[in-house]
């Protein structure tokens, strides 16, 4: 080893504890300027879309609530505190349409049920289940105000339907002339014309369901009904949740097409939801702030229905 060279034993001015808590003290800024980076970057990427829900959504919401406090015609503008609301209640109009809120809650399972059960035939892939899956959404594209005129020229009382029950006997049915049965009707072509969209939602989370299960149940011999019961519908909670919640709110937000051109809210009221009373209120008996305080009631119907829906479905999966 040459004279003068330093010994590999010998460490060099400025290391051990003193290097190293200079190589951590300058690496420590550095690695918390990257924490703090990674903490906000999800906050920066959601808040475009936070923005755009409170400027279009809430912002409107909040303004619509504060206007239904306040009068229509020469009350304009000036605070009238309840009126609005208690017109409402008095509204036997209104009444009707929230009657009809709680058939929609009723028959909810039957169109929930509907796709669910079609989507399952699929999933098990009967004869034809690819050209049943494009024939079942193909409704979905379809206008509200097609699919009305076509079940108007259908279901008229001297129309195709009738002219076939007329062949067993059965004599014409005022499908859409009835009070007792004019909403079922639109109800069913309502369904009818949407259910194709919860169809493509099963589809999706049965991607989602292990194939084993299926496998294991079939071993044991289980029935379809047992299968579907004990192992499709447990898998699937949340895409059921889901299904009914969507659907729930198109039925009381997506069917003013079908009613303003199948009955017009008739006959005699019997077909009046929300939606369309708010558009009578504000469109022909030019009354904003009331047609306000009707949304406001609304939105406070689909929120409770909502979460009674979610608080139910997630306690029936828990005990399953």
């Amino acid at each position: 080893m040459p004279i003068g060279s330093p010994s590999p034993l010998v460490r060099p001015a400025g290391s051990g504890r003193a290097g190293a808590a200079a190589v951590t003290h300058q690496g420590r800024p550095r690695d918390a300027r990257r924490w703090r980076a990674e903490r906000l970057a999800p906050y920066v990427l959601v808040a475009p879309a936070v923005l755009i829900i409170v400027v279009l959504r809430l912002w409107p919401l909040v303004l619509g609530v504060n206007f239904s406090f306040t009068g229509d015609g020469e009350l304009n503008g000036t605070p009238v505190g309840l009126s609005n609301y208690l017109e409402l209640a008095a509204d036997p109009l209104f009444r009707i349409s929230l009657r009809n809120v709680g058939l929609l809650v009723l028959l909810l399972p039957v169109a929930v049920a509907i796709p669910g059960l079609l989507a399952t035939f699929i999933y098990l892939r009967v004869p034809g289940h690819r050209v049943y899956r494009s024939v079942y959404f193909f409704p979905a594209v379809l206008s509200p105000v097609i699919v009305g005129a076509i079940f108007n020229l259908m279901l008229g009382y001297d129309g195709p339907l009738n002219a076939l029950l007329g062949t067993v006997g059965v004599g014409p049915v005022d499908w859409l002339g009835d009070p007792g049965l004019a909403m079922f009707t639109v109800v069913g072509v309502h369904i009818w014309a949407t259910f194709g969209m919860a169809l493509v939602v099963f589809l999706a989370g049965f991607s989602t369901l292990d194939a084993s299960l299926l496998d294991a149940a079939r071993v044991d011999g289980a029935s379809l009904r047992q299968t579907i019961w004990h192992v499709i519908i447990p898998s699937l909670t949340r895409t059921i949740q889901f299904v009914f919640v969507t659907t729930m709110i198109g039925m009381l937000t997506s069917m003013f097409g079908l009613l303003f051109v199948m009955t017009s809210g008739g006959p005699e009221g019997s077909t009046y939801l929300p939606e369309f009373y708010i558009w009578h209120q504000q469109g022909q008996m030019n009354q904003p702030a009331l047609a306000s305080a009707a949304s406001t009631v609304l939105f406070v119907v689909m929120l409770v229905v909502g979460l009674l829906q979610i608080t139910l479905l997630r306690r029936a999966g828990r005990q399953d």
